[in-house]
């Protein structure tokens, strides 16, 4: 039986009117109507029509077709014939039908979307959860939104790293650590590249990206947080935080354009039809953005108070597009971020946000070993255990800047989805850990 690739395509058109091909997929419908049958086949490129009129069709091929179930992969061999009813344009006579492997009945979920199946049922199957066109179509999309962030931080002069996930020190201080036996000693899994790329920057790396995982050991259960997530970084030497900001809204932008431009067929399955982003975003202080809340909302916000769930959505209401909020309280900030220098109480942070929810954090950071030491100890952590880090900063680490961002809020928010566990294909958070 010959199904090497280059023995059957997934590119078929109606301009190949009476070509004989090979397709092979899933049996994604069958229908039978007496004189006439269909089977609609599936690959990633999409659905295929295969009918067999049954009075002219080899009783075989016959045969074969009525006893195939719903999701068994099979490699069809046929005439293509232009068809406009029919998907794509064409529809394939059969000549031969093999069947590779039969898929068992009744499938655990349907993959045709004529039955919706609950969240937690769809990830318990999510082999089968991906074979649904509208779930596919979410990761193709996620391919094109991380291959424009690479192919715009390349353009822009970064190169990428790849920083341990196992780690001795918590990178941000903090109880939301999990915590793993390393051999004869406790180690954690990251929350952060944080401090290895910083490192970078003493080494003379001026500017350097990640697109990797991190881990929070957070009690949430909501529909915007999880336990694992991707978080594309960078870090750039004699950048302050205003040019990393400028790094982040361009990047955005970037890719809501590549994303349009490469994912269309995605798009359309999903029915969204992207609206592009402009930059420069609105620019909001950390006190103005405390003002809008307290005049908006019924929650009232003190200064030194963080944004609550409620309060991003009151300010995100108000502004209605992509903005930054700048110019943090140093309390509320990690010890990595640059204090003004005339104004030791705000620091040179900003979150990016969505109307819906903060999708990235960043700031200039603490290049002064001296001042590091001190803000370590000021957020009751204890130096000793940063010595690894902090030895950079006696031997001539530059100022720097950088920041993180979300890849599943990035495309949650793009694409409208509800919940986060839809843009990631196993989802971790405190109830689920398999598949």
């Amino acid at each position: 039986m010959e199904f090497r690739r280059t023995h059957y395509t997934s590119h078929v058109t109606p301009e190949m009117n009476g070509q004989t091909v090979k397709l092979a997929g899933w049996v994604h419908e069958i229908r039978d109507l007496g004189g006439i049958m269909f089977l609609v086949l599936r690959d990633r490129e999409g659905m295929a029509q295969i009918t067999l009129f049954k009075k002219t069709i080899d009783p075989e091929v016959l045969k074969t077709a009525k006893a195939l179930s719903r999701e068994s992969v099979v490699l069809v061999e046929g005439d293509v014939k232009a068809e406009a009813k029919a998907p794509g344009g064409y529809e394939l006579v059969p000549i031969k039908i093999d069947l590779l492997n039969p898929a068992k009945s009744p499938l655990p979920m349907d993959t045709t979307g004529k039955v919706d199946a609950e969240l937690d049922t769809r990830l318990d199957n999510r082999f089968m959860d991906v074979r649904r066109p509208r779930t596919q179509a979410v990761f193709h999309i996620r391919h094109h939104m991380l291959s424009a962030v690479r192919e715009f931080l390349e353009q822009e002069g970064f190169i990428e790293i790849n920083t341990p996930k196992v780690v001795a020190t918590a990178t941000e201080g903090g109880t939301a650590l999990f915590p793993i036996t390393y051999f004869d000693t406790e180690a954690f899994l990251n929350q952060s590249p944080q401090l290895f790329k910083q490192l970078m920057m003493s080494g003379g790396m001026d500017k350097v990206f990640e697109i990797g995982p991190i881990f929070r050991a957070e009690e949430h259960d909501t529909r915007r947080h999880l336990n694992e997530a991707t978080s594309i970084d960078i870090e750039a030497s004699f950048m302050d935080h205003e040019d990393v900001m400028v790094i982040l809204e361009n990047l955005v932008v970037y890719v809501y354009e590549k994303v349009a431009e490469r994912a269309v067929p995605s798009l359309k399955t999903l029915g969204i039809e992207l609206t592009i982003p402009t930059a420069p975003f609105k620019r909001l202080t950390y006190d103005e953005a405390i003002e809008v809340n307290n005049e908006n909302s019924k929650e009232f916000l003190e200064w030194g108070d963080d944004l609550s769930t409620n309060a991003e959505k009151v300010i995100g209401k108000f502004i209605g597009e992509h903005y930054f909020i700048t110019d943090w309280p140093t309390e509320i900030k990690p010890y990595y971020t640059q204090p003004y220098e005339d104004k030791p109480t705000v620091t040179k942070a900003f979150d990016m946000m969505h109307p819906r929810m903060e999708l990235s954090s960043g700031a200039q950071r603490v290049h002064d070993h001296d001042m590091l030491h001190k803000r370590i100890q000021d957020q009751g952590l204890n130096p000793d255990g940063f010595e690894f880090y902090l030895k950079a900063f006696r031997y001539g680490i530059p100022p720097h800047s950088g920041w993180g961002l979300g890849a599943e809020r990035l495309l949650m928010t793009m694409l409208d989805v509800d919940n986060i566990r839809d843009v990631v294909l196993f989802p971790r958070d405190r109830k689920r850990v398999s598949p």
